[in-house]
């Protein structure tokens, strides 16, 4: 329908050149040629004042008025055609998109598309991750269309824009507005909306955390507090790989602390059953794997594995603990 009313317009403006081209041609007479016609009827059209070719009798006059007429009239005509077609278009793949969120179940829906929702919904797309993402911002809209995702445009704030979006047969909901009002505002209404899905809540304040929870929230993350524990602690330790967090529905934080060695650097490991190391007697701390050189990997080794310099081994245990097996690094 869209190319159709595109071609017809082509169609109108063509003709309206060449009526009237051909209209100043017979006017004008013998001091008038077709290319004189032409320019004056584009001059015309575009109304950009040049001037006229050749003095207009008054019958030149009335011609080059129709033509402006037939010319504004039919580029507001096909502006307002042109916008017709695109909100047509626009309802029509809302409408879409709504008719095929509605099969979706046992889904996960996204509120926001900031700079955490964008990572979240590159995670479930990898993992092949059933999901709707909710976005009020057109700007945004246009980057979630470019990467194909399950989208409502619309305000995650209004109970109608959750429905859309599939909440009530949701396995699982996140919520990561810009500001924690919002956040804890469709926290309430997405728990009202469905009681048994999983709901992850995203907040700047401790004290709003509370509050996410008290609305419904199973849990709550406070990204500025997780990234500035996370880069204290590294700080602190370079030589740890990683540190996992876990807390306690009671808020007691546990950390565990992940390293990743080479054998080779370890005297203590190289040539040495996991038994006969005793490292979880010694230092509590457990092999958790083992990365052989050709990068395949034995998870939860079991106590008679012999490790040789050629392998990696991932320990986990609390930091203390990591740091004391660290500096007994090079014991016999």
């Amino acid at each position: 329908m869209f190319k159709v009313q595109r071609f017809t317009f082509l169609i109108y403006f063509i003709a309206l050149i060449t009526i009237g081209s051909v209209g100043f041609y017979l006017i004008g007479g013998d001091d008038w040629s077709f290319i004189d016609s032409m320019y004056m009827t584009i001059l015309t059209l575009s109304t950009v004042g040049f001037g006229e070719v050749h003095p207009l009798s008054e019958i030149g006059k009335l011609w080059a008025i129709l033509l402006i007429i037939f010319g504004v009239s039919g580029f507001a005509y096909i502006v307002y055609e042109l916008g017709s077609e695109l909100i047509q278009l626009n309802t029509y793949r809302s409408r879409t998109m709504r008719k095929k969120i509605s099969k979706l179940q046992s889904h996960y829906v996204i509120c926001g598309y900031g700079r955490m929702g964008a990572i979240i919904a590159s995670e479930f797309q990898k993992k092949n991750i059933s999901f709707v993402i909710i976005e009020i911002n057109d700007s945004k809209i246009i980057d979630i269309q470019e990467n194909g995702y399950n989208h409502i445009h619309g305000d995650a704030t209004l109970d109608e824009t959750l429905i859309n979006a599939g909440i009530i047969d949701s396995k699982g909901i996140v919520v990561v507005l810009d500001n924690d009002q919002d956040n804890l505002f469709v926290t309430m209404s997405a728990r009202n909306l469905n009681q048994g899905s999983y709901i992850i809540s995203r907040c700047s304040k401790q004290d709003t955390g509370n509050k996410l929870k008290r609305a419904g929230a199973n849990k709550v993350v406070n990204p500025y507090i997780t990234g500035g524990h996370r880069m204290a602690e590294l700080l602190i330790s370079p030589n740890i790989d990683d540190i996992v967090t876990i807390e306690s529905p009671d808020n007691i934080s546990v950390d565990f602390s992940i390293e990743e060695v080479s054998v080779k650097n370890f005297n203590i490991l190289n040539n040495k059953t996991i038994n006969e190391l005793n490292i979880r007697e010694k230092y509590n701390l457990a092999i958790v794997a083992i990365i052989n050189k050709d990068r395949s990997k034995q998870l939860n080794p079991g106590p008679d594995v012999m490790l040789s310099s050629n392998q990696k081994v991932i320990l986990i245990g609390t930091l203390d603990n990591l740091q004391s097996f660290l500096l007994d690094r090079n014991d016999a």
